[in-house]
């Protein structure tokens, strides 16, 4: 309730210029003052995805930045525009119900494009686009001398490869264009079980390789079993083997794939494409399971599933201290970004030093800058495998 109605009272497009002058007049005014310190935008840390509660909000200086709105849509030059607060359950919505949607789109419904911009982005679509930051074409930033940029691969060419990754410490973001592709209906999602480490890590290079893939992901439920998923768009489906599993009475997606697993037999599925997008969104990957223990159990979900997830936001603003330590000292959320060829020892590293599960294996293109004498608008290219830990385990580390 509280995001809609802010959105009802704050959503004006037509006043984004007026708000990107308010940012530099604030900037200016910091920087008039002679402040020693630091600048940050003025949201309050418990607002962010991350489990983390920034300290620094408190001793910096805060620079408001109510900036959540999509701008403009342009199909000729297949790009949006889009403020720095937008959050990928709107641009799906909007995206999505015009034929468009974004080449890569990470899963979570309240992930804001800024974040994902200054921090990193990734999507089971990443092993042909890349990260996040691969499909933004142009930036636009206030830096600290109040000055408005915009930056691009052939212009403030720098900045905008620097950017990314930067966590916002060379500007504030006031708007980014992205590219946009043409979508389908239904995703065709096929489950394979696999099993033993060495054709987990074999399956999952092969099949991020694959080009016709346009979603590759693995969910591994222990050191030797996982289920590799395979997915592409298409505008028919079979109507005895749809599932809608974003419904809020369909089981969680993590336990709804770990049964092709328990059962040892590979299946095909037709996914609403908006639904497959945010398929991690109601169990929060699954992190839900130790919030909320008995989430999945069908009476609740029959019941009760139209309130799940939780904001994030609202955990955070209402946790007490005891339940943040608790958070800080036996949880685990943990990205790592590794070659694919060292996969393998990778997992086998993280089994022996940690052992949480389930792990999200997420394939990307890790696009190289070209320097140096290389020819004018040529990339070289790496294929590099991502993995992702994004469960909480009550553990001492």
């Amino acid at each position: 309730m509280r995001v809609w109605i802010i959105f009802k009272m704050c959503s004006a497009p037509k006043l984004h210029d007026q708000r990107v002058r308010d940012i530099q007049r604030q900037v200016r005014e910091w920087k008039k003052d002679g402040s020693t310190k630091y600048m940050c935008t003025g949201r309050p840390g418990w607002l962010t995805v991350s489990l983390r509660v920034g300290k620094y909000k408190k001793t910096h200086k805060n620079i408001m930045i109510n900036m959540m709105d999509i701008l403009e849509v342009d199909t000729k030059k297949q790009v949006v525009r889009v403020e720095p607060l937008a959050n990928m359950g709107q641009v799906t919505a909007l995206l999505t119900s015009i034929g468009w949607t974004l080449p890569v789109l990470p899963e979570l419904d309240d992930l804001t494009v800024g974040g994902l911009v200054m921090g990193t982005g990734i999507e089971s679509s990443s092993h042909i686009y890349g990260l996040f930051q691969h499909i933004c074409v142009a930036f636009e930033l206030v830096l600290a001398d109040g000055s408005l940029v915009r930056c691009t691969e052939e212009e403030n060419s720098d900045l905008f490869h620097a950017v990314p990754w930067s966590c916002g410490t060379l500007g504030f973001l006031v708007a980014a264009e992205i590219k946009i592709v043409p979508a389908k209906a239904w995703v065709k999602l096929s489950y394979e079980p696999v099993r033993g480490l060495e054709n987990i890590c074999k399956r999952f290079t092969e099949a991020s390789e694959n080009k016709q893939n346009t979603f590759v992901e693995g969910l591994q439920y222990s050191l030797d079993s996982a289920v590799i998923m395979t997915g592409t768009m298409t505008d028919h489906a079979e109507p005895d083997k749809i599932n809608r599993i974003g419904l809020h009475f369909k089981p969680w997606f993590f336990k709804h794939v770990e049964s092709y697993l328990k059962k040892d037999t590979a299946g095909v599925e037709y996914v609403p494409l908006r639904q497959y997008y945010h398929r991690h969104t109601r169990s929060i990957f699954w992190e839900l399971q130790d919030i909320i223990p008995f989430g999945n159990n069908p009476i609740f979900r029959w019941v009760f599933g139209w309130l799940v997830p939780p904001k994030i936001s609202l955990l955070k603003l209402t946790q007490g201290e005891t339940i943040r330590r608790l958070y800080e000292q036996h949880h685990v959320v943990q990205d790592m970004l590794v070659p694919m060829k060292n996969l393998q020892d990778a997992i086998t590293r993280f089994h022996q030093d940690i052992e949480v599960y389930p792990l999200w294996l997420c394939p990307f293109l890790l696009r190289c800058r070209q320097r140096d004498g290389a020819p004018q608008g040529s990339r070289g290219r790496v294929v590099r495998g991502y993995w992702g830990l994004w469960r909480a385990k009550s553990q001492t580390l």
